[in-house]
């Protein structure tokens, strides 16, 4: 399957900017720990949007057993977030504009922190391979009626005039083993800003693939590429959307 070739990453960008040679950006733009792509990605840095499931304003790169789940407002019926299922776990995906001389993270990094406390969880903030992260424990009732705990780790990336945030749920949220799939797919994103004028914060909007038929849980395949198209009301609703600020 081709997928659409990404034009000259970030970091070889700077670095040609800066006069650093070939060798050198080569050497450096590799993980050492899981070798992925240094995504999320703009869509200045792509050629074409073929083989990507094009969701609007995320473009998501299929693969074998990856499902989605469409987040729906119930008031307006639109798509506000997107849900990967994988393996057991979970990665929900949201894409908002940005200012462009400053980023947003920090400030929401914050604001999530004040969110959870209110609800009576509890946060950590770690160091990930995507920089700062926040591991958010929320009170929660297990299966058998007993109270316990509901984990999620947020991530996000500051990107040209847009904001991408993934949030694990599941193993991946706890587990980075069990994280990295879902890891290289959130590396894998690609964001479709616009040019429209928005206000920081404001959600880019998010619309279901082309001829995509849902399960009986409102599950839509997501290992081959889909055109686009509006909201259809086979799609269900996720269990939750979790919101930023």
């Amino acid at each position: 399957m081709a997928f659409g070739r990404l034009k000259k990453g970030n970091q070889q960008r700077d670095a040609e900017e800066t006069g650093t040679p070939d060798e050198e950006v080569e050497e450096s733009s590799t993980d050492p720990v899981d070798e992925q792509p240094r995504g999320p990605y703009d869509e200045e840095d792509i050629e074409s949007k073929d083989g990507y499931v094009d969701l609007g304003s995320i473009l998501v790169t299929p693969r074998e057993g990856l499902q989605l789940r469409l987040e729906v407002e119930e008031r307006t019926k639109r798509v506000v977030a997107i849900t990967l299922d994988l393996n057991g776990s979970s990665l929900q995906l949201q894409a908002f504009a940005a200012p462009r001389s400053e980023g947003l993270w920090d400030e929401i990094r914050g604001q999530i922190g004040t969110s959870v406390s209110s609800q009576g969880g509890t946060i950590e903030e770690i160091d990930g391979r995507f920089g700062a992260e926040i591991v958010a424990k929320l009170p929660a009732q297990t299966a058998d009626g007993k109270r316990g705990f509901r984990v999620a780790r947020f991530i996000g990336v500051d990107g040209p005039r847009w904001f991408l945030r993934g949030v694990f749920g599941g193993d991946a949220a706890l587990d980075r083993e069990k994280a990295a799939d879902l890891e290289g797919l959130f590396r894998s994103v690609v964001v479709i800003r616009g040019e429209s004028p928005l206000p920081p914060r404001e959600l880019l909007p998010l619309r279901l693939p082309k001829d995509a038929v849902s399960d009986a849980k409102g599950n839509v395949p997501a290992d081959k590429p889909a055109e686009a198209s509006e909201p259809a009301d086979r799609f269900k609703r996720g269990p939750e959307i979790t919101h930023i600020g």
